[in-house]
């Protein structure tokens, strides 16, 4: 692999890191199976590009991407909450409905980023852009991180966190249910369109497909996250996601790269199955593994 192509996976590793904590959000979090990623992503980068496009600030136009996606989550909190949707059709009733919104918002199927200022302009010339947008990008997916971390360990953010773990518990306890999946949706989303809107600004483009797929790469991420680094501190739990979404990112590479494979870039999603199958699966055949290990040690 080259030098190139080394920086170029872990960028989009690190941008996807926050689509991951997004995930894990919803997920693990509130316990809320949300395919709304996958047309929130999309969302994020379509505002922000068309407004980069319009001549609006970069990041003025972001911060537009990013409260926009964070709108899509409120959707489909309101679709289950307030009409009782089961989540997952809810979700996907919004991430439908949000592929028609993103070609309205763009006007057409793709925007080009190409010549026009981006979040990094004010940082052209320290370093070469390759470095930039890696540096740039981990600053943000680990700024975004400690945040994440830091909400979790609050009040708010443990009351958060019981109503994933028993909402009924939760409830007679005295908190608000319905606001904590409300506000847990909307800083999921949130995330997953921040994402989004630097993913168009460092590759140049918004698409109105680049979201497709995005759900099961935040789910490959939280999961090898989890498997490699098992903790409870939340800290850890959170940084793991983007370590996941590296990790992950550097895999498909290298499987892509692998002459001996025979993989092509249209086998993308084949590989994503096999990885997150192995994913899943590992952690089970490791436990059995101790489990027969410490058997044969009493033995």
């Amino acid at each position: 692999m080259s030098l190139y192509a080394f920086l170029g996976t872990l960028e989009i590793g690190l941008i996807y890191g926050l689509v991951a904590i997004g995930v894990y959000l919803t997920f693990r979090i509130l316990d809320f199976p949300d395919l709304t990623v996958d047309g929130s992503f999309t969302l994020g980068a379509a505002v922000a590009a068309t407004l980069i496009v319009a001549g609006q600030n970069p990041y003025l136009a972001t911060l537009c991407g990013t409260l926009a996606a964070s709108c899509a989550g409120l959707v489909t909190a309101w679709l289950n909450l307030r009409f009782n949707i089961l989540h997952l059709l809810a979700s996907i009733l919004t991430m439908t409905a949000l592929y028609t919104i993103n070609l309205r918002v763009m006007g057409k199927p793709n925007v080009a980023l190409i010549m026009e200022p981006t979040v990094l302009s004010p940082f052209e010339g320290i370093l070469p852009d390759m470095y930039m947008k890696v540096i740039f990008v981990a600053v943000c997916a680990i700024v975004g991180g400690l945040l994440v971390a830091w909400f979790l360990r609050t009040q708010y953010g443990l009351a958060m966190r019981a109503v994933g773990s028993n909402k009924r518990m939760a409830q007679a306890n005295g908190i608000v249910v319905t606001e904590k999946v409300y506000v847990g949706l909307a800083l999921s989303n949130g995330l997953v369109g921040l994402a989004g809107a630097l993913f168009a600004q460092t590759n140049g483009f918004a698409d109105s497909t680049m979201g497709i797929g995005t759900i099961v790469v935040g789910l490959a991420a939280v999961i090898i996250g989890e498997s490699l680094l098992a903790s409870r501190s939340m800290l850890v739990i959170v940084m793991s996601c983007i370590v996941g979404s590296v990790l992950y990112r550097f895999a498909v590479s290298m499987a892509l790269n692998a002459d001996f494979l025979g993989f092509q870039a249209s086998d993308l999603n084949l590989i994503t199955a096999v990885l997150v199958a192995l994913a899943l699966v590992f952690p089970k055949l490791r436990n059995e593994w101790k489990a027969k290990r410490a058997i044969k040690e009493q033995i």
